[in-house]
């Protein structure tokens, strides 16, 4: 079926089709000025070969060129396209394209950029002259001399561009010279020149600006402005360059990612983000609890533990009766000073100078995890716009080869450390672009199926045997501390270390199992053997932590009242339960340098020394993450029990983040197949946010709803659940102060009625399903335009074929009336 096509440009569906969007005004002006000058000298014969091939195309009939570039055009006619697109592109590069042909494709936009320089002067003058005219300040033309008066009869007509282009370059400095900094550096930008002539306009333009200021005479005040505004600006911009030299490990983080990649970095930004959630809790802890119970301590017994070192193994003996734990809190209102007499709860000079402990409790712990909350969520919708991102490997890697290099850096170790990092990335980059999909037979996806399969069974057996393992081991533990009465303080102390200990071993030994299991696995990727331990290990941790919050909650507090686990004057299952998290939490950390020392150190040194081999060991993604996991669910958990575990939690990741960076650095080996991670840190801020926060928030709110607290200790003692003594509190606290009744009413309404607790949960949900729709719909329009993009590719080698087969068919009636008149 023949095609016409219609060369006219001032047709508004050629326009609507082929033009960007974006800047339809701005390339269609642009590109017809230099299809004007180009084709000045010829003008009239190629109007008129123009006019003959538009009449030869408009005998066949017409056709919307609008509709080529649809992806219904290409749906359609797909099979034909296929089984032509070779033979098209053949005649091309085996013919010599006509001169008409030449024209067409000389003019378009992708053709011209940066090919005349003239006529991008001249059109860019013309423009620098419409917004002068736009945005400047005109006096009245009352005020000016019938001679000085400017003429409109030019005005919005465009300039005449047949100057010379050293008469155009000097206007257009004169154009950017008047015009403010701002639009002169955005028409810099604009500019299609390239860098060189771009940095002698831009110094012109300021050159003369400069001698301009410097030699008419300005005011003393004016002058004085602008060197204070100057100095003002220099001030903000070092200030700023302050702040980013500020920023916690900038350095070692470069340093982590240019020799190990995407993969590896994403932990330690991964310790970072829980570092920051620990000093977040650590301060709003210590500045609504921790410092007004110092300031104004409870009495204390007087056959008080003394200090012995095993405490900081144990966190009981001497610790029990700090402000480590829920025990050594009043249950009373401090005020500013104490009555003489007996009474031990001290009275009240003013009714405005008192701080309820029970109230500041119960909110300061509730509040923290509510927060929390909120940027736990708003961090990973923020992290799914970040990671989900379109961004194709071929178009990444120009990228990264044409424009990833900073030409502001000069040290030597920064160069060396800029281009390690350019080089990792380029060779992850690499790995993404030549992985390629084999296709298996049914017979060897049969077989994987089975190993993949027998590896789960493996994994989920081994699982179950240790949960029921440690579920088993401690009920005995907890009988047998009830029947050993005779034995020492300190070996009972000892005894308390056997749970925790046998909990770390198995957390250390169950990784390296499914780590065997792994090489039974065939995958596709590294990048899929990494999210599959993850997915192990994740299971693992969920399971001990289940167990291990069981037995808190259900043996320990409902055997409180039948016996007493610390032989101090703060007797209370609460902060016993803050001793074991207080435990667990050192006891991992131990046991974690010691993997580093003998996983990681031991190992490098047998294989250097030993078998004089490179063959040092890769870090464990999967099983580190799901560590620091571990670590930060115990650390909320202790946040009603144990209010200064944040504070052991920032010293434990401060450690080790040293001792992981020095072991990674100098123990370990990059990956050998370098692969891009560019959704780890969303799947990390995933894992966290919902089986570690969502799981601790569940227990610490059935602690405070269900629980009876101890009689003996704590805020709460002499309540049925902490909850009803928040009620209890705020009732009275309303009674003797009218001014709290709102206080008392938001109580009312957003505590003690759940209605309000699902519609936040329902309103937090709703947030990370929209910013994931969106992220969706950003990527389906994404594919959509490079699907379009690739269609008008398509267009442009359909036309110009086109346009080549008429010319030809045009010359071929010529070619024959020539040899006739030739042969008569």
């Amino acid at each position: 079926m023949a095609r016409n096509v219609n060369f006219d440009l001032s047709h508004p569906k050629l326009e609507a089709g082929l033009e960007s969007p974006a800047d339809e005004e701005r390339v269609h002006d642009s590109f017809s000025q230099l299809i004007a000058e180009q084709s000045q000298n010829d003008e009239l014969s190629d109007a008129m070969e123009l006019q003959y091939l538009q009449r030869d195309l408009e005998e066949e009939g017409r056709d919307n060129v609008a509709c080529l570039s649809a992806p219904e055009y290409r749906g359609r006619s797909g099979d034909i396209e296929e089984e032509d697109d070779e033979r098209q592109m053949d005649s091309l590069i085996k013919d010599h394209l006509s001169s008409a042909t030449m024209k067409v494709l000389s003019s378009m936009p992708s053709r011209t950029i940066g090919h005349s320089r003239g006529a991008i002067i001249s059109q860019y003058y013309n423009r620098t002259l419409q917004l002068r005219r736009r945005t400047q300040k005109r006096a009245a033309v009352k005020n000016f001399s019938h001679s000085a008066r400017p003429s409109i009869r030019g005005y919005g007509m465009e300039a005449d561009t047949t100057d010379s282009p050293d008469r155009n370059w000097e206007r257009l400095v004169n154009n950017l010279q008047n015009l403010s900094v701002d639009d002169r550096v955005r028409m810099l930008r604009a500019m299609p020149l390239n860098l060189a002539e771009k940095k002698i306009l831009r110094r012109t333009s300021f050159e003369k600006n400069n001698q301009t200021y410097s030699s008419s005479k300005l005011p003393c005040w004016s002058r004085l402005k602008f060197y204070i505004i100057i100095a003002l600006r220099q001030s903000w911009y070092s200030f700023l360059s302050f702040l980013r030299s500020l920023h916690l490990w900038q350095m070692p983080l470069k340093t982590v990612s240019g020799r190990f990649g995407s993969g590896v970095l994403s932990y330690f930004l991964f310790l970072k983000t829980l570092l920051f959630f620990n000093i977040f809790l650590f301060l709003f802890m210590g500045s609504f609890l921790v410092v007004p119970q110092a300031v104004y301590p409870p009495e204390l017994h007087e056959n008080r533990t003394p200090f012995s070192g095993l405490e900081l193994l144990t966190g009981g003996g001497y610790f029990a009766d700090t402000l480590l734990y829920y025990g050594y809190y009043s249950n009373y209102t401090i005020t500013c000073t104490k009555n003489s007499s007996s009474s031990s709860e001290p009275e009240c000079v003013s009714k405005y100078s008192s701080y309820n402990m029970p109230l500041a409790y119960f909110f300061t712990t509730g509040l923290a995890l509510f927060i929390t909350c909120i940027i736990l969520v708003y961090s990973m919708s923020k992290s799914f716009g970040q990671s989900f991102r379109i961004d194709k490997s071929h178009s990444m890697l120009a990228m990264k080869a044409f424009c990833s290099w900073d030409f502001k850096v000069i040290k030597k170790n920064s160069v060396k450390l800029l281009s390690e990092n350019i080089c990792t990335q380029l060779k992850e980059l690499l790995a993404d672009v030549n992985h390629r999909h084999i296709k298996n037979t049914l017979l060897q996806k049969l077989r994987r199926l089975m190993v993949h399969g027998l590896a789960w069974v493996i994994c989920i057996a081994a699982t179950t045997g240790c949960v029921t393992g440690i579920y088993y081991f401690s009920d005995y533990m907890h009988k047998k501390r009830d029947q050993n009465d005779s034995e020492g303080p300190l070996l009972k102390e000892a005894r308390l270390l056997v749970l925790p200990v046998l909990v770390s071993f198995i957390n250390l030994l169950l990784p390296s199992l499914f780590n065997l299991t792994a090489w039974m696995e065939v995958y596709d990727s590294p990048s899929q053997r990494t999210y599959v331990a993850l997915s192990r290990n994740l299971m693992l941790k969920v399971s001990v932590l289940g167990v291990l919050c069981y037995h808190w909650l259900n043996r320990v507090a409902s055997h409180s009242d039948r016996k007493n686990y610390i032989e101090t004057s703060s007797e209370c299952w609460e902060s016993f339960v803050g001793q074991e998290l207080y435990r667990f939490l050192i006891i991992d950390f131990i046991f974690t340098l010691l993997d580093t020392l003998f996983g990681e150190l031991l190992w490098r040194l047998f294989s250097d020394k030993v078998l004089k081999q490179n063959r040092r060991p890769g870090f464990d993604i999967p099983k580190n993450v799901l560590n620091l996991i571990y670590g930060q669910t115990l650390a909320w958990l202790g946040l009603l029990f144990t209010p200064l575990l944040p504070a052991v939690q920032i010293l434990k990741l401060l450690l080790l983040f040293y001792i992981k960076k020095s072991s990674v650095m100098r123990n370990c080996q990059a990956p050998r197949r370098p692969y891009r991670v560019s959704q780890m840190t969303t799947i990390f801020i995933t894992l966290l946010c919902f089986p570690s926060f969502l799981g601790a928030s569940v227990c610490v709110t059935y602690t405070m709803w269900s629980l009876k607290p101890s009689e003996s200790c704590g805020p709460f003692r002499g309540n049925n659940t902490m909850f009803k003594a928040g009620k209890y509190w705020m009732r009275k606290m309303e009674n003797q102060n009218y001014h709290l009744s709102l206080l008392a009413k938001i109580h009312t309404y957003l505590v003690e009625n759940p209605f309000f607790l699902f519609v936040g949960a329902g309103i937090a949900m709703i947030v990370i399903y929209f910013y994931s729709q969106v992220v969706d719909g950003q990527r389906k329009i994404i594919t959509l335009l490079q699907e379009q993009i690739e269609n008008e590719g398509e267009d442009k080698k359909f036309l110009i074929t086109r346009l080549q087969s008429v010319h030809e068919q045009k010359r071929t009636p010529a070619r024959r009336f020539t040899s006739q008149d030739a042969e008569c």
